[in-house]
């Protein structure tokens, strides 16, 4: 993966969050990360080049009328007033590439010198196991608007950060079932045996949430979050940028060890179709974590709010 910096720009030593979606179904995740970089006036930095993305152009998607600026398959926004680098995805991963992708994006975020990554996604309605009543909306039908996560800050995946919000963790996150253990394995490098791995046609509804994109990311985070090497704070921007942007380079530059870098999945159900009200909470839903209050963005976050509008320019 090459990061390549827009001319006279650099990444914000400040902003120490990185917010990114992984693509599932209904595109909840992209339309909620297009929500913040549109909300928060994100600028963009650059873009990342990584092999594994299939490749896709566009219009500018963040202006009511096309300005001729190119969008890519995935482009880096920076908004230092909320010390936050945001990446948005607009193409998919190669099929069977997903762990190499996030490999690559996880080196990127422990190299840059992020804290706290969060990765917005979303599951199928119809895989819903246990519904809770208490969530049924006016006509009796689930509501899919309970917020779901996954953190790395304790083995099992819970976060009392997360907790008191009301959040659920995942319930099929297990370490000892053999997707996500084999997960595991491959962001560590161990490739290992692959007999007991199911194929795309035999997946149980237990193997479900490990094949999803957002798994592969939790994964690869985690395992750097605990072995990755990253940049000293006092390195130059240029010198920073030169690195980053010459993956080869990065295991001999990197001396000092990542610490505390941690990785949050929030995620909640939806179908296919007009997930705008999902896209909403689920934007909300990080912006909460973090600490960002709606009127920090100058009233364009929440019922006033629309989303970018030119999204269908890119191809």
């Amino acid at each position: 993966m090459e990061f390549v910096v827009e001319e006279g720009k650099h990444l914000h030593e400040n902003c120490s969050t990185l917010i990114m979606p992984a693509l599932s179904i209904g595109n909840v995740g992209q339309l909620a990360v297009d929500m913040l970089i549109s909300s928060t006036r994100g600028e963009r930095i650059g873009y990342l080049d990584d092999p594994n993305v299939l490749p896709c152009v566009g219009n500018d998607a963040y202006w009511p009328s096309p300005q001729g600026d190119l969008t890519l398959p995935l482009e880096a926004f920076a908004s230092s007033s909320n010390s936050l680098t945001l990446i948005q995805q607009r193409s998919p991963v190669v099929k069977g590439m997903m762990v190499e992708f996030a490999k690559n994006v996880a080196d990127f975020a422990a190299a840059s010198g992020k804290k706290h990554v969060v990765v917005l996604s979303s599951l199928d309605f119809g895989r819903w196991q246990t519904i809770d009543m208490s969530r049924l909306g006016i006509l009796g039908t689930p509501s899919g608007l309970q917020i779901y996560y996954l953190s790395s800050a304790s083995m099992d995946g819970t976060d009392n950060d997360c907790e008191r919000f009301g959040w659920k963790r995942l319930q099929d996150y297990n370490l000892d079932q053999r997707l996500w253990k084999h997960l595991s394995n491959l962001a560590e490098g161990n490739a290992g045996h692959h007999d007991d791995i199911p194929s795309e046609d035999e997946l149980g509804e237990e193997d479900y949430s490990p094949s999803l994109p957002f798994a592969a990311l939790f994964s690869c985070f985690k395992v750097r979050s605990q072995s990755m090497h990253t940049l000293s704070r006092n390195m130059p921007h240029r010198f920073l940028d030169m690195v980053l942007s010459h993956r080869d380079v990065l295991p001999s530059v990197f001396k000092i060890k990542a610490k505390g870098l941690k990785v949050t999945c929030l995620l909640c159900y939806c179908s296919e179709g007009d997930n705008i009200p999902e896209a909403f909470h689920l934007a909300d839903a990080a912006c909460r974590l973090l600490g960002i209050k709606p009127n920090n963005f100058g009233g364009k976050f929440g019922s006033d709010s629309s989303p970018p509008s030119n999204n269908s320019n890119v191809r």
